[in-house]
């Protein structure tokens, strides 16, 4: 087949490489955003250059000039691997096989932009991915085929996306690349009474309310980690939280009060249990330890957080 690829990023450049690593089928183009001035050059970009592949870059998907490049590279299938802008339907519906698009969620939940961030946030214990072929809704196009990730305990945005979703999304588009050339692919409309959708998780978000139980507050951290970063406030500045632990049992202290600072963590009461933080960032710093931060501020033990 000849192949389009919307894309962008690491993934993006992943999913082009394995496409081309498996011999099977031609890439005519890559589409991706503008450079960013006094940024690295796309690493899809980057790519497709090292590959003799051609690389469009009009800025909005939806310009005359983006379609009119798309519609005449007469591509039988259209590939969209980490798309952030609005493909216009005559992109969409161009390929004489249609176009499939990676989604790192179970859908029909958790449809929209941060759908990695939200079943971490919201104490779910799996999540997924979907390849599925897009329509004029927001991921709300047939499901193509996917696959199921256990969220552990412990997982963060970061371990979920790039120990699990990132490379089984690769190798699912894959998969779905091969399915649709054999003419095996399905298209399994979504159950829209199981639908969710959820906008980005935004800072606000992120922000910690310590009187919450303990494992709501632990859900929220490692759910922002590392984007876009949970929050709580010492003397009036913005403290970001990354790496932290869960200890649970009743505490007697008012919740967001600093109980503990040891050579590794500092320890904050949350309501039924207790938050430890390994890793923090404070304003105009990068991140480091929270036992640095600790010395830094003079922090002591009977400060509140958040207050």
């Amino acid at each position: 087949m000849k192949i389009v690829i919307i894309g962008q990023a690491a993934f993006g450049r992943s999913v082009m490489e394995a496409i081309t690593d498996a011999g099977k089928d031609e890439i005519a183009g890559v589409f991706l955003p503008l450079d960013r001035e006094g940024r690295p050059a796309d690493p899809l970009k980057d790519g497709a250059i090292e590959r003799s592949i051609p690389v469009f870059q009009h800025g909005r998907y939806r310009s005359e000039e983006a379609i009119e490049a798309f519609k005449a590279l007469d591509a039988d299938l259209c590939v969209m691997a980490f798309v952030t802008d609005i493909v216009p339907d005559e992109m969409i519906e161009a390929p004489g096989l249609g176009t499939i698009q990676y989604h790192p969620s179970l859908l029909p939940k958790h449809r929209g932009p941060s759908s990695i961030n939200w079943p971490i946030i919201q104490g779910e214990t799996k999540t997924g991915l979907s390849i599925f072929w897009p329509d004029k809704g927001l991921d709300t196009g047939p499901i193509l085929l996917q696959k199921e990730v256990e969220i552990g305990p412990d997982d963060t945005l970061g371990s979920i996306y790039f120990d699990s979703l990132y490379p089984m999304g690769v190798e699912a588009m894959v998969e779905a690349i091969d399915m649709v050339r054999d003419g095996a692919a399905p298209r399994i409309v979504q159950d829209e009474s199981q639908a969710t959708y959820e906008s980005w998780a935004k800072a606000e978000d992120g922000v910690v309310d310590w009187s919450q139980p303990a494992a709501d507050v632990y859900n929220l951290i490692r759910g922002c980690n590392p984007q876009p970063g949970a929050s709580t406030t010492h003397d009036g500045e913005t403290l970001k939280l990354f790496d932290a632990e869960r200890l649970n049992g009743p505490l007697d202290a008012v919740p967001g009060t600093v109980t503990e600072i040891t050579d590794t963590d500092v320890t904050v009461a949350a309501s039924g249990g207790q938050i430890l933080l390994k890793r923090v960032q404070p304003p105009e710093s990068r991140k480091i330890p929270a036992t640095e931060w600790a010395a830094q501020t003079g922090l002591q033990v009977g400060e509140v957080l958040g207050g």
